[in-house]
């Protein structure tokens, strides 16, 4: 299924791909790029939403330009298939938001307590929250590579991933959601250097708690202390505004955009044999 407003043949005027964009995070992301003049791509799973997210932004921003494409994200086949017709229809791709994400529901996947037998674990949450992230980077990595190098600008596009601080804190209600979460960071921290050299950032926000449709009921926030949507949206600004911000976390938490710095090395042979590695190239 695939919704369109406003569709026009490619120009210079900006790109955005989020995906997970019909809630949420997402929706916020997605207004926020509305407010900025963008052309968006929305990809999702749910359908049903669009027309009325649609109707609502349009009637804001008159010109607006956005399509609602239906996506699983933790396919590849469907994924490659979008960010293809996007980039076809486009002519361009300069920011992806690769921010589709699932919660641990129920008893965590590695509990063992009262099977007799144990079950195998679901993996739905890492295929959705970190290969399905992975799978957004190196598309966007793809079609990005292809913009040309302005004047004015030392970007050819911005990647900016979902992670959480659960990746960053020890979460034992859900260690796989956190170990999909941690893995994100991981990624963007590690890809940074590499992609110096193809002039395209890569960033990631870490939110704290923000009232969104990933957790399984709304009784869930009850006792939270509730980062605004505003938070991210300025982290989002941030990322975008400065093209020397690379391999970045920020940690989006109450009114505060914290950028978190690397782990130090525990001596100068961890960090010989890091750069080590980079030196040769291969691991």
């Amino acid at each position: 299924m695939s919704i369109q407003v406003n569709g026009s043949t490619a120009s210079p005027q900006k790109v955005v791909l989020i995906t997970g964009g019909v809630s949420g995070i997402g929706l916020g992301m997605v207004r926020y790029f509305a407010s900025e003049g963008y052309r968006i791509a929305v990809l999702d799973m749910n359908t049903k939403d669009s027309p009325g997210i649609a109707a609502e932004l349009v009637s804001e921003y008159p010109k607006l330009d956005i399509t609602f494409k239906k996506c699983d994200v933790s396919s590849w086949e469907e994924q490659a298939a979008i960010f293809k017709d996007v980039y076809d229809q486009q002519g361009r791709i300069d920011v992806v938001m690769a921010n589709a994400g699932i919660s641990e529901q129920g008893a965590g996947s590695l509990a063992t307590l009262g099977e007799e037998t144990p079950l195998k674990p679901r993996l739905q949450t890492l295929d959705v929250n970190l290969t399905g992230v992975i799978y957004s980077v190196k598309l966007a990595i793809h079609y990005m590579q292809k913009n040309t190098l302005q004047a004015n600008s030392s970007s050819r596009g911005s990647i900016i991933c979902t992670a959480s601080n659960a990746g960053i804190y020890p979460f034992p209600v859900a260690p796989l959601y956190a170990a999909s979460k941690a893995g994100v960071i991981s990624l963007v921290r590690s890809m940074a250097k590499p992609l110096e050299r193809a002039n395209i950032q890569i960033n990631a926000l870490a939110p704290a708690v923000l009232e969104t449709n990933i957790a399984p009921s709304k009784d869930l926030f009850k006792g939270m202390i509730i980062t605004p949507m505003s938070t991210l949206t300025r982290g989002v600004a941030n990322f975008i505004a400065d093209p020397t911000l690379t391999g970045a976390v920020a940690e989006i938490h109450g009114s505060n955009v914290t950028l978190r710095d690397n782990y130090d090395y525990v001596d100068e042979d961890s960090k010989k044999n890091v750069e080590n590695f980079w030196s040769l190239g291969y691991a």
